[in-house]
Parts: structure tokens; C-alpha cells; sequence
């Protein structure tokens, strides 16, 4: 059976006009992308290769780093050699460094030969300088090494010139002597010091799941808690690129994404699809919120069409949201706007309404609303409000179970609101929230 085709017909194409929304967001961003060898070795690598030629041809800057483990140790079982360890995570004997060494030369020249396939330019360079890890907790580390420094200058030099660095985990020291480095560690240090706007770990194992949930979008903070109380759950190969991941997100790069690179079109589709495939980490939980500019009105006006429809939400012209662009908080996820809000100013400003809470049905009960009504609540906050009102006629389990409102009358309101909802004949439900 052929798993390039038994996936092709399980995963969703990305179409062509969703990817061109993308083009202006990503253009002149830099990806780093970690290629575990064992994926280097899999059938659907040439349809990866394929991904980064469209990457490229979106103008979006890439770096290649890539992993030697499968090659490591298929060299090791063919030269009847023992080897200290084939991930690159434990100490590097000097068995294990020479085979290392040729593994990341056979590698290498996969992943070249490849991309020169799709026409893309490429090089290899010196541009990352190791050091010696030493001795850790007691055991030397041996020729395992860490990153002393990084080229930046170098690195951006290829970049600028339309070229894709291509980094092996054999680096040298200031005196030329080769260490060999974790592959997850060093695509992060990468991805930190190219202020990388990704770092996306190619594997090929699923993404990540905690007790057979798989987890999609995640706080860089939930990661960092599972680290702490449940490393043991997280599959063996992928706890590197976890830990990896929230240094990197703590370092300043904004998303970290692993998947299945097994998947047809899994880059791609993890990329220019809301939705994604794999597993994606975020430095926050409010990252996704902000306040709406003027190009967002049509979107807003397009996802609130179906509360409307519903009568959950009261209908705004075009025109109405365009001139209140700068009292609207929007959620948006890689370029798409799945959720909206508004604030409007009573009293001086003592009292804020929160109006026009919609998300798009794919993001309903997944948190979105909860995150936009607390950002909106601190928002308030901010400009001295003393309390935040919303009126709703279908929302209020929502108000008052998931973002503790109180359920109010007609005298909770201010004057002007309050002779507002008599006029429009909605009958909605009054709640409101001291801050």
C-alpha cells in the first residue's frame, strides 16, 4: 500500500485562494524548518521539497536544518557498529561522532540534490560555531556539543540573495574541532536569532496528543505546564521538540508548529489553512487579539452576517462598522479574522458595553469567545471603567457561566442605553460585570 496515497485522500487540499490571502502576510518572513532524518528517508519527502518550492515562490525566506538519526542508525547496523546514541540528546562517543559525521553528509546531499530538483538555490556554510557541552550532572558529555554562536550575518547574506541555508547537526568549534549537535536544539536557536516568524518541526510521528487528544492549538504556558507535571506522557521523540519549542517562543519566535510530514501536503496545509493539522504553540493566550483597522470592517460585517441571520447579534451596516472601526477588538488566526467585538463608551466612560461578540462556528466552544470578553474586560478596565454591560437575547449561559456577568434589569443601564433598548424591541437579556 502506497502511504502517500492512502493520505493524499485523507487530507484536505489547500486551495489556491486561501494560500494568495497569505502572500502579503508571510512575504520576506523567515520559516525554519527541522527535517528529522527519518523523514529525509521517507517516500513523501519529494513532496515536501515540493512545499518549500512553493514557500519559495510565495517569497517566504527558509532555513533548512536537518536531523541524521535514521541515517545514524542504519550506518551503525551496516558497519556493525555500537553507537552512544542516535538522537543527538545523550553524550556523542568518537564511534558515534564518525558515523554522525558521514550521515550528515549523506544527508546533506539528499536534501540539496532535492531542492536543485525544484529549482531552488541552496548552500551549505560554516555559519554555525559549536562549543563543547562538557560535563553535565556528572557524565561527559563527550564530542556532544551546543551552540557557541551563530552567523547571523551570514545566514541573512544567503537569505537576502533568494538562498536556502541547509545547517547539519556537525558543527565546528572556534579551533575546527566537529561536535555534533541536537538538530531540535539548534533549529530553535535558529529560529530565535533569525527572528523567525516559524519554527515548524518535520517529523514523522503524529502531532503531538496527550492521551489519545491530539493537541492543536496550544498556550506556550499549557506546554510548559505539561513539561513540568506530565513530561511522561508526551511520546518519547517528540519530548526534544517540545522543550526546544518553548524556548524558542520564550526567546521571541512567535509560533512553533510539529507535524507529520508523512502527510500529503501537511506544510501547506498547516500554514494556509485556519485550521491545520498539526500541533501549533503560541507565546500567549491573547497573542490572536487585536484592536481592528480599517481594512478588517468587510470582514467583520461578513462573519457577523450569520448572528444576524440567527438574531443573536443586531445588525450593523457596512457603514456603521466603518465608522466605529476603532471601537472593535478582532481575533485573528494567520491572517483570518474568525472573531469579533465591540466597546462602546457610557457615562463618561464609567460604563462599557460589550457588543457584537460573534465567532465563526469552526472556533465556537474552543475558548475564543471567553478570551475576546476577557481581553474586552481588561480593555475596559484600562480606560477606567468601573463596570462592563452586555445585552444579549441568546448568549446569556455563555455571559454568565463562562465569564461570571450578573444577570441584570433596565435600571443597570446607563440612561442612553437604556432608552435605546426600549426603542429597538429586541428584549434582550441585561447583564453586567463590576470590574
Amino acid at each position: 500500500m502506497n502511504t502517500t496515497d492512502t493520505h493524499e485522500n485523507t487530507i484536505k487540499p489547500t486551495d489556491l485562494r486561501g494560500i494568495l490571502k497569505y502572500v502579503p502576510m508571510f512575504r520576506d518572513h523567515v520559516f525554519v524548518l527541522a527535517l528529522d532524518g527519518s523523514l529525509v528517508a521517507h517516500e513523501n519527502f519529494q513532496n515536501v521539497l515540493l512545499d518549500i518550492a512553493v514557500l519559495r515562490s510565495l517569497n517566504i525566506k527558509v532555513v533548512l536544518v536537518h536531523g541524521i538519526g535514521e541515517q545514524l542508525k542504519a550506518l551503525a547496523s551496516q558497519k556493525h557498529t555500537a553507537i552512544s546514541d542516535p538522537h543527538g540528546e545523550l553524550k556523542t562517543d568518537t564511534a558515534t561522532l564518525e558515523l554522525a559525521t558521514e550521515a550528515a553528509a549523506i544527508v546533506s546531499l539528499q536534501v540539496i540534490q532535492g531542492l536543485t530538483r525544484n529549482g531552488l538555490r541552496c548552500a551549505t556554510c560554516n555559519g554555525v560555531r559549536s562549543k563543547e557541552i562538557g560535563i553535565v550532572k556528572g557524565v561527559d558529555q563527550l564530542n556532544s556539543g551546543a551552540v557557541d554562536k551563530l552567523d547571523v550575518v551570514l545566514f541573512n547574506k544567503l537569505l537576502d540573495a533568494d538562498t536556502i541555508p541547509v545547517i547539519t547537526p556537525i558543527a565546528f568549534s572556534r579551533d575546527g574541532t566537529p561536535l555534533r549537535i541536537n538538530s531540535d536544539l539548534l533549529a530553535s536557536e535558529l529560529a530565535s536569532k533569525l527572528s523567525a516568524s516559524k519554527l515548524i518541526y518535520m517529523t514523522t510521528q503524529e502531532g503531538l496528543k496527550i492521551d489519545e487528544k491530539p493537541l492543536t492549538n496550544l498556550p506556550v504556558a499549557d506546554l510548559e505546564t505539561l513539561l513540568e507535571t506530565a513530561a511522561e506522557k508526551i511520546p518519547e521523540r517528540l519530548r526534544s521538540k517540545v522543550q526546544h519549542a518553548v524556548k524558542a517562543i520564550n526567546a521571541g519566535t512567535p509560533r512553533a508548529h510539529i507535524l507529520d510530514g508523512r502527510l500529503f501536503g501537511a506544510l501547506l496545509n498547516e500554514i494556509f489553512d485556519k485550521v491545520g493539522i498539526g500541533t501549533m504553540v503560541y507565546s500567549n493566550e491573547y497573542q490572536s487579539i487585536r484592536r481592528a483597522v480599517e481594512a478588517d470592517a468587510h470582514s467583520i460585517f461578513n462573519i457577523t452576517r450569520n448572528g444576524v441571520r440567527s438574531e443573536s447579534l443586531r445588525e450593523r451596516s457596512l457603514e456603521s462598522i466603518e465608522a466605529s472601526i476603532h471601537s472593535y477588538l478582532v481575533y485573528e488566526i494567520d491572517g483570518s479574522l474568525v472573531g469579533c467585538v465591540n466597546l462602546k463608551s457610557y457615562d463618561g466612560g464609567d460604563v462599557i458595553e460589550v457588543g457584537s461578540v460573534y465567532v465563526q462556528p469552526f472556533y465556537q466552544n474552543k475558548g475564543v469567545g471567553r478570551k475576546m470578553v476577557e481581553f474586552a474586560c481588561a480593555e475596559a478596565k484600562a480606560r477606567g471603567a468601573k463596570r462592563v454591560i452586555a445585552m444579549t437575547t441568546q448568549a446569556n449561559q455563555f455571559f454568565s457561566k463562562v465569564c461570571a456577568f450578573t444577570e441584570g434589569d433596565l435600571s443597570d443601564l446607563p440612561d442612553e442605553r437604556r432608552e435605546d433598548y426600549t426603542k429597538n424591541g429586541r428584549n434582550s437579556k441585561v447583564l453586567y460585570l463590576d470590574l
